[in-house]
């Protein structure tokens, strides 16, 4: 198992992806405001199924290029810094599209929101991006299975999504009120986030192998 250190800055990066604007974010508002809260849950479930087959995926595929090629592991660590300040950029760049800003969706049943949320977070290239780049670092050989570990903090990245955008979910419908009326709170909430993720970036890129 990972260490009690390990799990902790993990979290706060996990917690930073699921802060961060992508497909599911909007897929997930979106939906929400279209068709209701039962529908934005539907939609949820699939995104984090889609997500957990990524995790698992991304966690053998790791162990396998740890085990097999010199260096991955820096290679993997500076990619992952790369992307966290990739994510940052996208924080804190001018322009960004409202997530909150209502969008006009077609209903659709129960099974095919399950399936749109499932392919959205699949094909989502942050979560893809997250779990190749920003995963490996994390995982010490010394402790034991790397893929046991991989999947350890794959798993905590999960839960912080599901409890995350079921907030979103719930309360799409007041946020987006809320908001509509503030900018000021939404330009704040982008800078604070872009420059945690920057520091985190940071971190990585200079941290040594354990």
């Amino acid at each position: 198992m990972p260490a009690a250190e390990t799990l902790l800055v993990f979290a706060a990066l996990s917690l930073g992806l699921a802060l961060t604007p992508g497909p599911n974010m909007l897929y997930l508002v979106s939906r929400t405001l279209a068709q209701g809260t039962p529908a934005g849950v539907i939609s949820l479930l699939g995104c984090q199924c889609g997500s957990l087959v990524i995790m698992l995926l991304a966690a053998a595929g790791i162990t396998a290029a740890l085990l097999a090629i010199p260096y991955a592991w820096d290679a993997l660590r500076l990619g992952g810094a790369a992307y966290l300040a990739y994510l940052a950029w996208q924080c804190l760049r001018p322009g960004a599209a409202p997530i909150f800003a209502p969008r006009a969706l077609p209903r659709e049943g129960a099974a095919r929101l399950f399936g749109l949320g499932f392919a959205t977070a699949a094909l989502n290239p942050k979560v893809a991006l997250f779990y190749m780049a920003v995963l490996p670092p994390f995982l010490d050989p010394a402790r034991g299975a790397v893929f046991l570990q991989g999947a350890a903090l794959g798993a905590v990245q999960i839960g912080i999504a599901i409890a995350f955008d079921a907030a979103l979910v719930l309360g799409a419908g007041s946020v987006a009120r809320f908001l509509a009326g503030r900018p000021a709170w939404m330009a704040a909430q982008r800078w604070v986030l872009g420059g945690a993720l920057a520091l985190l970036a940071a971190r990585l890129a200079t941290e040594t192998r354990r």
